[in-house]
């Protein structure tokens, strides 16, 4: 008995190699956002601490220096708004070598609190 042919043979192997790619990049980002997500996270979390040892009457430098021990390469400010001590950190978080997402987190404490 012979076999006819269809001209379907490969298909599945060539869509395969066309959804591979997409596929690895949806990943790429998902994993990116995860991590975008996470570092938001703890950028936030060391401008509240920040805040918090400048309301306590620490220096500027003790606060900067918190927040780049949580958030290596983190840009801090820091100023007073009324009885507030306020900081203000941004950071950048790169996707690949083409993307830069700038993130930004900002807090303020009762200056004068212990």
């Amino acid at each position: 008995m012979r076999r006819r042919r269809s001209g379907d043979e490969g298909s599945v192997a060539a869509e395969l190699a066309v959804a591979i790619p997409a596929v690895l990049l949806v990943l790429l980002l998902g994993v990116s956002a995860l991590g975008a997500a996470a570092r938001q996270v703890a950028l936030q979390d060391a401008a509240a601490d920040a805040a918090r040892l400048l309301g306590r009457g620490e220096s500027a430098a003790a606060a900067t220096a918190a927040v780049t021990r949580a958030v290596p390469g983190a840009r801090v400010s820091s100023g007073a708004q009324g009885d507030l001590a306020c900081v203000t950190a941004q950071a950048d978080v790169q996707v690949g070598r083409i993307i830069s997402i700038p993130l930004q987190a900002s807090s303020c404490a009762l200056a004068g609190g212990l």
